[in-house]
């Protein structure tokens, strides 16, 4: 027993505590994390089918946009300990715990302990890493999935073991359903990876492959090609796709339309998240057009465009502020044109994701979140390379450790290549750059410190004092905007050390003290901002990290978290009879905090969005006929259409007295009035709204042309021409403690302020309208 302890490394033991405190740490305070989830989760705790297909609801109408296998975690979490947000979203951080050690794992073999300790800690201390952790997205279940397929293929290759391949290959394939074709941005670097690494043959090396790629299709296609095989009328309408079917979900909606912009569901392409226009810096927010608009958040407004302003202002607009139509925070959709700001440093809110260009990642809406370290990856990958090159080989002849760093690079060059023109995604997504990241940093580290242990190759100290400065000179101006003091810290202590790095000293010792400092100097602020979410207890639909969380008192990632009002509960289960479901709706964000309540079908005819083709109005007529629906409740985002239009001819309005809620006129009807006659040139020039939510995840929406209501103006910012100051601000059911703590708890209080109303209105049971069918 002593030889085995003795044998642990005390140093990565330490890292997992650490990484287990910053996920694990006050998710007690999750509440619903992120709703749209959480209610699937609830209803596949209800039912075996709702399980196997993903259904959003317990009676399986329909299912929401990821395959099923993430989720299949979190609701065997929810089904052993019941569903509360802590139980939902520990799956994800027991995931992000085994994605550091699996990168300790797959580093310190080849690369000696003290690469795998630096790889372990950047890893865990990524701020994006941290908040994905937290929630009970795919992110951080997807990433465990793809590091634990890398770790087979090294133990193929390393142990000549076909088996372990076409495992590896077979990791992908699930790694699919958990976030669609997300995952293969990894198989470049697996295949190529394998070819240069084994030592079988040429020809066995294809038969290999070719197995593995068999494994791959099998693990890939099954569940899609068994739900699509389905009869229809048998299983859940498939959210967000087109054509009812998880094939077209997955190349479409969560395919294509990442690479080329959203389209499901809003009739052309979705062009507000990444534009590529060209503009002076600093922009005006996603999707707007010419000079009018919301400026981003840190930014002033002048006549001539938008110019960032270094003000703490993003974290309290996206998180803390309520849009019209019942959403929070995030940019408007539906309107065209117009650059994408940066943001600040805490992420630039749910659709701040930059400007495309080879520079994105390094932008202030991307780069807070995960480039921390970038510029010392690249050059420990440039640096390391050339330290384990062998001269008596040719140049094209890699040693092992060489084709391990392929295998890094091969997954970091795809990957940032992608997000640096896709034009649909969240920030949050920039988990898949973590790992390389971190394990390129760590190599290069250890790598320079082997060097001059070894007293050769002294131009390591050059290589080394350039990633010191480039990246310290990046974190300075992530920084800069909150702490001025820290900024100069970091800037002007990592340049005195890399000075004496490369010029001054030459003694081991002294370099290793001096290394050590700069090291921790580097990891003081991606290590506060990584720290940010914990203590902020954030478990949110949209997850962030950055000091905006603190100011905010917290975020709910701008969607999702809306409220059940329980007065509108208690009415339907009184007068609902035997009807399988409690009411229907257009879109998820109104009925999830239902289902999550009651655990009761609510059935969602729209989808995620709002505008999914779920069931046609012959079919809803027969089940309103049947007595399977029995109510309507027109709320949220989608408030016209064929069955909409339909229930409003045909159905018998519910005075919102009887209910507890607020009628539609009185909360949507102020916004749609005030705003429509205020806000005149700069609704000339947008598009008419799409009615859809912006992104993959849960969202809200902004009318087009219309400046949020409840919003303050960032400090330096100018009035935008031809647009004038509401009249009046629409108020909302809810005081902002409500919409700005970063989550609450679910239990009988849940979703209510004191006289037992939503905390959010028009989605969370007030501002719509309750139609009994007859």
């Amino acid at each position: 027993m002593r030889k085995f302890v003795k044998r642990w490394d005390w140093w990565l033991v330490a890292i997992l505590v650490l990484a287990a405190g910053l996920y694990g740490w006050n998710i007690w305070e999750a509440g619903q994390a992120n709703d749209f989830y959480t209610a699937a989760i609830v209803s596949m705790t209800k039912s075996w089918k709702a399980f196997w297909y993903a259904s959003f609801d317990p009676a399986s109408f329909i299912t929401v946009d990821k395959p099923p296998v993430a989720l299949w975690f979190m609701a065997i979490s929810a089904k052993i300990f019941g569903v509360h947000g802590w139980s939902v979203v520990l799956p994800s951080v027991l995931f992000g715990i085994g994605s550091v050690g699996l990168i300790y794992a797959m580093v310190k073999p080849y690369f000696g302990r003290l690469a795998g300790n630096l790889a372990a800690l950047f890893m865990t201390i990524t701020p994006i890493v941290v908040a994905d952790s937290r929630t009970n997205n795919m992110d951080a279940t997807l990433v465990f999935f793809l590091l634990l397929a890398g770790f087979l293929l090294q133990r193929a290759v390393a142990k000549r073991k076909t088996w372990l391949v076409i495992v590896s290959f077979a990791l992908i394939g699930v790694a699919f359903n958990v976030k669609m074709l997300q995952a293969f941005m990894l198989l470049p670097a697996m295949y190529f990876f394998y070819w240069i690494a084994s030592t079988v043959g040429w020809k066995k090396k294809i038969v290999h492959l070719a197995m593995a790629t068999i494994a791959l299709a099998v693990f890939t296609l099954a569940w899609p090609v068994a739900v699509d095989s389905t009869n229809k009328n048998s299983r859940p309408y498939i959210g967000s796709s087109s054509t009812n079917s998880v094939l077209n979900l997955a190349f479409g909606y969560n395919g294509s339309q990442r690479l080329l912009g959203q389209s499901t569901g809003t009739g052309s392409r979705f062009p507000g998240m990444g534009s590529s226009s060209k503009g002076k810096s600093g922009q005006a927010p996603t999707g707007t057009k010419g000079k009018t608009g919301t400026p981003p958040s840190g930014s002033k407004t002048g006549a001539k465009g938008t110019k960032p302003t270094g003000k703490k202002a993003s974290g309290k607009m996206m998180a803390g502020t309520k849009m019209p139509g019942g959403s929070k925070g995030g940019a408007p959709t539906g309107m065209t044109g117009g650059k994408q700001g940066d943001g600040a440093g805490g992420g630039g809110g749910a659709f701040n994701i930059g400007t495309t260009g080879p520079f994105r990642l390094f932008q202030q809406a991307l780069g807070g979140q995960v480039s921390w370290f970038f510029p010392l990856a690249l050059t420990g990958l440039v640096g390391a390379y050339l330290y384990e090159a062998d001269r008596k080989k040719r140049w094209w002849q890699t040693t092992h450790n060489q084709q391990q760093l392929w295998y890094w690079a091969g997954w970091l060059v795809p990957v940032a290549g992608f997000f640096s023109i896709a034009s649909f995604f969240h920030p949050y997504y920039m988990i898949m750059l973590a790992p390389p990241l971190a394990v390129l940093g760590g190599i290069g580290i250890a790598t320079f410190v082997k060097s001059v242990k070894e007293g050769r190759q002294p131009w390591q100290r050059y290589i080394f004092a350039i990633g010191l400065l480039t990246t310290a000179a990046l974190q300075a101006w992530y920084v800069y905007s909150y702490y001025p003091w820290l900024s100069w810290l970091i800037a002007g202590g990592s340049a005195i050390t890399a000075a004496f790095i490369a010029f001054v000293f030459t003694s081991w010792r002294k370099v290793a003290v001096t290394s050590t400092f700069a090291i921790t100097l580097l990891s003081l602020a991606p290590g506060f901002w990584s720290l940010t979410p914990t203590i902020a207890g954030e478990s949110a639909a949209i997850p962030t990290a950055g000091p905006d969380l603190l100011t905010s008192g917290g975020n709910s990632g701008g969607m999702g978290n809306e409220s059940a009002n329980t007065k509108l509960i208690k009415y339907l289960e009184k007068h609902d009879g035997n009807a399988k479901y409690l009411f229907a709706t257009m879109d998820s964000g109104t009925a999830a905090p239902y289902i999550i309540k009651t655990g009761k079908s609510v059935m969602t005819i729209g989808g995620f969005n709002g505008t999914d083709n779920a069931i046609s109005l012959a079919k809803f007529k027969q089940l309103v006929k049947a007595g399977q629906v029995k109510y309507f409740y027109v709320a949220g985002k989608s408030t016209s259409g064929s069955i909409v239009n339909w229930v409003k001819k045909h159905g018998t309005k519910i005075s919102a007295k009887t209910y507890g809620g607020t009628s539609a006129s009185s909360m949507m009807g102020a916004t749609s009035t005030s705003e429509s006659k205020t806000i005149s040139s700069a609704s000339k020039k947008a598009t008419k709204p799409t009615g859809s939510r912006q992104g993959g995840q849960p969202g809200g929406q902004m009318p087009s042309g219309s400046k949020p209501s409840g919003m303050k103006k960032p400090s330096g910012t100018k009035k935008p021409s031809g647009v004038q100051k509401p009249s009046t601000t629409p108020k909302t059911s809810g005081t902002s403690k409500q919409m700005t703590k970063p989550s609450q708890k679910p239990s009988s209080k849940t979703g209510s302020n004191k006289q037992g109303q939503p905390g959010a209105g028009g989605m969370g049971g007030n501002g719509g309208t309750l139609y009994k069918l007859n």
